[in-house]
C-alpha cells in the first residue's frame, strides 16, 4: 500500500471510529459503571469483532453475505435482538451506585470481552460499510494479505484509542454524578440508546440482495 493511500485510509478510519455507534455506547456505558481500565476488556472484544468483519469484507466473504437476503436477514435480526437485550439489561440495572457497581464489578472479564465481540460481529451495518469502503483502498496489483493486515492494524489501533477515550471520558463524568438518581438516569439513558439502536437495526435494508 502506498503512503498516500494509507494516509487517506487513516483519515477515513478516524472519521469512522469517532462516529457514534453501538460500540461507542457500550464503551461509555461500561466506562461509567466499571471504570475505564476494566472496560479495556470490553474494548478488546469490540476490536476483535471489528477486525473479523474487516477481514471478512476484505476477503470477499462480506460480499457473499450481502448477496444472500436470507443470511443478511439472520445476521440483522440476531444483531438487533442482541442490542435490545443489552439495552434492557442496562435499563433494569438502574439503581443505587453501590448496587450497580457491585453487580458489574463481579462480571468476569471474559464476559466483558465476549459482550464487546458479539456487539461488533453481529452488526450487519459494519459489514455493509466495510464492503463499501475497503475496495477503494486495495491495490489489485499488490498482494492482498499484507494490505489487509495493515488496514486491520490501522483500524484496530485507531478504534482502540477512540473507544478508550469514550470510556475514560464517561468514567470521569460519572465521578461528578455520584448520586443514586444520577446513576439511575445514566443506566436508563445508555440502555434506552442501545434498545433504540437495536430497533433501528431491524429497519436496515440490504440493497444488494435480490
Amino acid at each position: 500500500m502506498e503512503a498516500e493511500t494509507w494516509i487517506t485510509y487513516l483519515i477515513a478510519c478516524i472519521f469512522i471510529c469517532i462516529s457514534p455507534g453501538s460500540g461507542a455506547v457500550l464503551a461509555m456505558s461500561h466506562g461509567t459503571l466499571l471504570g475505564w481500565r476494566r472496560t479495556l476488556f470490553t474494548i478488546a472484544g469490540l476490536e476483535a469483532g471489528g477486525a473479523l468483519i474487516l477481514l471478512l469484507a476484505g476477503l470477499g466473504v462480506g460480499s457473499v453475505l450481502l448477496a444472500s437476503g436470507f443470511w443478511f436477514g439472520v445476521i440483522k435480526v440476531i444483531g438487533a435482538l442482541y442490542l435490545i437485550w443489552l439495552g434492557l439489561a442496562q435499563w433494569r440495572s438502574a439503581g443505587t451506585q453501590s448496587q450497580a457497581q457491585a453487580g458489574h464489578s463481579s462480571v468476569p472479564t471474559t464476559r466483558l470481552f465476549l459482550t464487546g465481540f458479539a456487539t461488533n460481529v453481529s452488526n450487519p451495518k459494519g459489514i455493509i460499510f466495510m464492503v463499501a469502503i475497503l475496495p477503494q483502498f486495495i491495490n489489485q496489483a499488490l498482494p492482498l494479505v499484507p494490505q489487509l493486515a495493515l488496514m486491520t492494524m490501522t483500524m484496530t489501533l485507531v478504534d482502540t484509542l477512540v473507544m478508550t477515550t469514550y470510556a475514560y471520558s464517561a468514567n470521569r463524568l460519572q465521578q461528578y454524578l455520584r448520586s443514586p438518581s444520577a446513576l439511575s438516569v445514566q443506566s436508563r439513558f445508555f440502555g434506552g440508546v442501545l434498545m433504540a439502536m437495536g430497533a433501528a437495526l431491524l429497519m436496515v435494508k440490504n440493497q444488494t440482495a435480490d
